[in-house]
């Protein structure tokens, strides 16, 4: 037996059980919940539905029409309302919302639900005043301040539908996105602050809004001080246009179905895909998974690290969170800045309990040592969290271990922007764990295993699949009905195919694998290659390229680019550099190759197709040790016809 497989069978074996004292203090202590939601599956979530405040309730709890689903029809709500309002109403004003922390050491902000409730009706009285109604769309481009969720509810207040553009995305994706989208308003602030560098996002903006005819307003945050281009009627100030607006704003009442946010992942092709959430189900959806994946109480404080870029900062510190009414933390930089204990450091500052963070960093903490956790007191942790991509099993003990003091539990959840929320998680007060495994869905979550074919897998490996509607599914692709059909419907009838493939024990956990498409997750960052090709081919030295993903101990996967010049250009170390810059510059620094190999060809079947399993057994090391030789066309036929005769 292969030694891989020994060890897959010890983690299989191995479980990690919730103490006791944890059990009897968590929300959910047994598995009635997922019996509750397979008996009868809309009750359970229409029960959910109303912690929610809601101005007129639902008249039906669903409406499928595979592979379209409306959740709480009839129902009129306000995700802002259900984040501030009601708990400021509740006598909640004085609790701390959010604990910020700048990247510069030494700013921390503590705002309470009543100055973030003032702020959102101040904002959203601008947003107004600016000319947005009710369907509008605003783009936001802004760093990890408090500002961002101000804009974010804002939107929600007046019924307009954001989308966040997070802040590493060059010039050319933030125009690409708010030409999409179709935003009126940008919000954006001259900088922002990363590993002690200042990001220059006004400047990108400047280059973006070229070829941007949509945007008639830029609202300019003061971030860094730094001296930028204003234009004239166009660009205003944060702080300028909110010293004058009105207090209090009145909420929209949105039907559930009304959109709340567009968000962009990557896909297979060179185009982003605008994902669709909605209100109601969404809401929903993030609001119940938040309180019991994460256990979560008034007492505790909350730190989930994502970048509200992504939608692990919508779902799980912007609207799920703050539903709840909890205390958490924001911080806007590295976790290595200005030294590599900064995370530890916040945690025991402000007493975080619970941390939900991505297996790229575990990764990084354990290379960076013991020595930097133990240098904090982290003991009021209690419970941990994975997100973003599969945590190997190494790194799942080293995080049990060295951060939770061999006590919290950890919750490895599974999900996608698509999803909206979590889908295969533990209830750390039920679930008894396995390192690598994100074990079984969360109540009112069908998973299953298919082969090729469509036949359900039982024990083994296969495609991941969702078989019935959940609240917080995308509704669409924005302006593309046809693709959200055909990418995440068109290969089962009336099954979501997500595009991970999994294996499930005995037991019945679910082990993520990864993608089985052309899209790579980067450091927990969705990137298709598809994206990365065509900024390589569109450099003028550049005739061809093909790129695919390679192991890589911290961030999972890396990027490593297949390119052949145009006829007399040279392969040089210089060139390299000048690639790797312009893909970053094109889509931005998430994207940017860890390496490019010059290929005199791309090795390719008869038929013309890309050697893909050739390139990716070359980028780890598997096939032609010394890549350099690629550039001898007799080496890259040879392989070609290597690879081809086992095929056959």
């Amino acid at each position: 037996m292969a030694t891989d497989r020994i060890e897959t069978l010890l983690d299989e074996q191995r479980r990690f059980t919730p103490s006791d004292a944890f059990k009897a203090q968590a929300h959910v202590r047994d598995t009635s919940p997922h019996e509750r939601a397979r008996r009868d599956p809309e009750g359970y979530w229409a029960d959910w539905a109303k912690q929610l405040e809601w101005s007129r309730p639902w008249d039906r709890v669903l409406e499928w029409k595979p592979p379209h689903a409306k959740w709480f029809l009839g129902g009129k709500l306000n995700a802002s309302v259900n984040c501030l309002d009601r708990h400021v109403r509740a006598g909640k004003s004085g609790r701390v919302a959010l604990i910020w922390e700048g990247e510069p050491p030494g700013e921390v902000r503590r705002i309470t639900y009543g100055e973030l409730h003032a702020d959102v009706n101040k904002f959203a009285n601008v947003l107004k005043g600016l000319g947005v109604k009710r369907g509008d769309r605003v783009a936001i481009y802004l760093p990890m301040v408090p500002e961002v969720a101000v804009a974010m509810l804002a939107c929600a207040r007046i019924g307009a539908v954001h989308t966040v553009v997070f802040g590493g995305f060059s010039a050319e994706s933030l125009r690409d996105r708010i030409n999409d989208a179709g935003a009126k308003i940008l919000v954006t602030a001259d900088g922002g602050y990363r590993r002690g560098a200042i990001v220059p996002l006004k400047q990108n903006v400047d280059e973006a809004l070229a070829d941007t005819p949509s945007i008639e307003h830029v609202v300019v945050l003061r971030r860094t001080g730094q001296t930028v281009t204003f234009k004239t009627g166009r660009d205003l100030w944060w702080t300028e246009l909110m010293a004058r607006a009105p207090k209090d704003c009145p909420p929209e009442a949105m039907d559930a179905e009304d959109p709340l946010y567009i968000l962009y992942t990557s896909g297979t092709t060179g185009k982003p895909k605008g994902i669709l959430h909605t209100t109601g189900g969404y809401l929903t959806h993030v609001y119940a998974t938040t309180k019991w994946v994460f256990d979560l109480k008034e007492s505790d404080v909350f730190w989930c690290t994502a970048d509200v870029g992504w939608v692990t900062g919508h779902s799980y510190v912007v609207y799920g969170p703050l539903a709840l009414g909890v205390t958490e933390v924001m911080y806007e930089g590295a976790p290595d800045h200005p030294g590599k204990d900064r995370f530890w450091s916040i945690c025991a500052k402000h007493g975080v309990t619970v941390f939900y963070t991505a297996p790229t960093a575990i990764r990084a903490f354990m290379k960076w040592g013991t020595e930097l956790p133990a240098r904090h007191d982290l003991s009021r942790l209690r419970l941990l969290g994975t997100v973003g991509e599969p945590i190997n099993p190494e790194a799942w003990m080293w995080y049990q271990e060295h951060i939770g003091g061999k006590r919290c539990p950890i919750v490895d959840t599974w999900w996608q922007t698509e999803t909206g929320g979590i889908m295969i998680t533990p209830l750390p007060g039920v679930t008894a764990t396995k390192p690598g495994s994100t074990t079984v869905p969360f109540p009112g979550i069908e998973a299953v295993l298919l082969d090729g074919e469509g036949k359900e897998v039982k024990v083994g490996g296969g495609y991941l699949a969702i078989p019935k509607p959940w609240p917080g599914m995308l509704r669409t692709i924005w302006g593309d009905d046809e693709r959200y059909q055909q990418v995440y419907w068109s290969k089962w009838k009336n099954k979501y195919f997500p595009g991970d493939g999994a294996k499930r024990d005995e037991d019945g956990y679910f082990w993520i694998l990864g993608r089985v498409d052309d899209v790579l997750n980067v450091a927990g960052h969705r990137i298709g290659t598809m994206e990365v090709e065509s900024a390589l081919v569109d450099h003028s030295a550049v005739a061809e390229a093909a790129v695919v993903g390679r192991a890589h101990d911290l961030k999972g996967q890396a990027l490593a680019a297949f390119v052949t010049l145009k006829e007399g250009r040279q392969g040089t170390d210089a060139l390299r550099e000048e690639l790797k810059n312009h893909v970053s510059k094109k889509i931005g620094a998430l994207a940017k190759p860890d390496d490019i190999l010059f290929s005199a060809d791309l090795p390719k079947t008869r038929s013309g197709k890309i050697m893909r399993r050739l390139l990716k057994d070359i980028a780890e090391g598997r096939a032609l040790g010394d890549t350099t030789t690629l550039a001898d066309p007799a080496v890259v036929a040879k392989l070609r016809d290597q690879y081809e005769s086992q095929e056959t």
